[in-house]
């Protein structure tokens, strides 16, 4: 990615990370998580994981902030963080993952627990547009 991303860049994400974490609705795992993108033209998007009585149509955070980043205009991720909203920081799971690098790619930073990683380590030989028929 061309975009630096900053120390107060960090800090601001990571905070609208536990703020949207805090909206969550988890009343069945009791865990709120929240995700907070820099996107390639400046803007932030949140998500907030949305869980069913039907487990498996629950919706994670990155799945929402995913669909708020089409939503405002469209764009890349350039750097993604997800917290809880005691503010712990939360590693994506593998879909999550997947949609990631769908929308930020291989360059993409993800503030894990280890510390900022690209996509690229956080999802080795990840599946991508280009692994589709032409």
């Amino acid at each position: 990615m061309s975009a630096e991303v900053t120390a107060d860049d960090w800090e601001r994400l990571r905070s609208e990370a536990v703020a949207a974490a805090r909206k969550a609705y988890a009343p069945y795992s009791g865990l709120q998580v929240g995700s907070a993108a820099l996107t390639d033209d400046g803007r932030i998007v949140t998500g907030c994981n949305v869980e069913n009585a039907s487990y498996p149509v629950g919706l994670c955070a990155e799945a929402t902030m995913s669909g708020q980043l089409r939503l405002s205009g469209g764009g890349r991720f350039v750097a993604v963080t997800c917290r809880s909203g005691e503010g712990e920081p939360l590693m994506p799971c593998g879909r999550c993952r997947q949609l990631l690098f769908e929308f930020g790619g291989p360059g993409c930073l993800v503030d894990t627990p280890r510390g900022v990683q690209p996509m690229s380590e956080v999802l080795p030989q990840a599946f991508g547009p280009e692994d589709l028929p032409s």
